[in-house]
């Protein structure tokens, strides 16, 4: 599949803001597409050609992201928002994409093969032991990371929690620095990744 890139990718690639990537789209300088969660996407090939009308440098091909996929699963799009955007300009370079149902989520867990899953586990159709249990116990699945989120747990239930499979439990309100730090942990990009 050709490369995509994020509005917060393009922008390092042409080393302008982000707000700049975002006017040229909207000025129809570049093409973009959005994602189901709302989210731009611009073709790198669209991209190059733009900057080289523009007499923008390309810059060499250099070993990029972490190529680290996180599907993030919860039926508040201002969460989802929130957190997608925080992943998005990380250093790591993640490749985020949202579902809000529990219908979506697992369509998006077998095609996108996520390596990280955060998951809010008191959406009205998620039993989020099951999805844990599902994900752990599939073959093609059971290497994914798991973050919980809940407004409503207490200790008990996050050591239920964390039999079925969940690796980190986060109540909200969602600390998003640290849930940054949490997501680079476990999938191994940071200095104590491994070690918990």
């Amino acid at each position: 599949m050709e490369d995509t890139l994020t509005v917060f990718t393009a922008s390092k690639y042409c080393n302008v803001s982000s707000k700049t990537i975002i006017n040229w789209v909207e000025a129809g300088h570049i093409k973009a597409y959005r994602t189901v969660g709302g989210h731009r996407r611009i073709k790198k090939s669209d991209l190059e050609a733009f900057m080289q009308s523009q007499g923008i440098p390309i810059p060499e091909a250099k070993e990029g992201g972490s190529g680290k996929k996180i599907l993030v699963v919860d039926d508040d799009m201002i969460i989802v928002e929130s957190i997608v955007q925080a992943l998005e300009e990380d250093e790591f370079d993640y490749e985020v994409i949202s579902a809000s149902d529990g219908f979506e989520a697992g369509l998006q867990v077998n095609h996108f093969h996520p390596d990280l899953l955060i998951l809010d586990i008191m959406m009205p159709d998620i039993k989020g032991y099951d999805v844990c249990k599902k994900i752990k116990a599939n073959e093609k699945t059971k290497h994914t990371k798991i973050i919980v989120l809940s407004a409503y747990l207490d200790d008990d239930k996050f050591a239920r929690m964390k039999e079925y499979g969940a690796d980190v439990c986060f109540s909200k309100p969602l600390p998003l620095p640290k849930l940054k730090k949490e997501v680079a942990k476990l999938l191994g990009l940071t200095a104590e990744g491994g070690r918990s």
